[in-house]
């Protein structure tokens, strides 16, 4: 099993996706979207990751409950896929939600459900998995 993540350009200020799980079989059983910072070069705390392919375990903190640390990412540590709705509640990692709306009204895309969408992807993705990131 694993998350595909396939990238809208970025803007100034953040990147916007949607993303699939797909079975081993190649069949889609749950879609959504993600948010992260734009791309700065891969900077630290300020950039989104770079394209490619990553191993993400199961994780968990009192902060965010059950998440996902992506593994091995070039430069960066502790990335993670976890629950928020604003690019504003990110440094650098990957927030998952059903739908964009802009839930604060400051003219940028937030995403919707975030914690039904972590709360989904646990039970579905197992405790390792794949995450592809494609280019925008």
């Amino acid at each position: 099993m694993r998350l595909e993540v396939s990238r809208f350009p970025s803007s100034e200020i953040q990147t916007l996706s949607i993303f699939h799980v797909i079975e081993n079989d190649g069949c889609s059983i749950l879609n959504g979207v993600m948010l992260e910072l734009s791309d700065k070069n891969n900077q630290r705390r300020v950039s989104r990751i770079n394209e490619g392919e990553y191993t993400c375990i199961k994780r968990y903190s009192e902060k965010y409950g059950n998440h996902f640390h992506v593994l091995d990412v070039e430069g960066r540590d502790y990335i993670l896929i976890h629950h928020g709705n604003f690019y504003t509640n990110t440094a650098g990692c990957l927030i998952v939600g059903m739908q964009f709306k802009d839930i604060n009204g400051d003219g940028y895309d937030d995403v919707t459900k975030s914690k039904y969408t972590m709360r989904r992807l646990n039970e579905i993705l197992p405790s390792e998995f794949q995450l592809i990131i494609k280019r925008d």
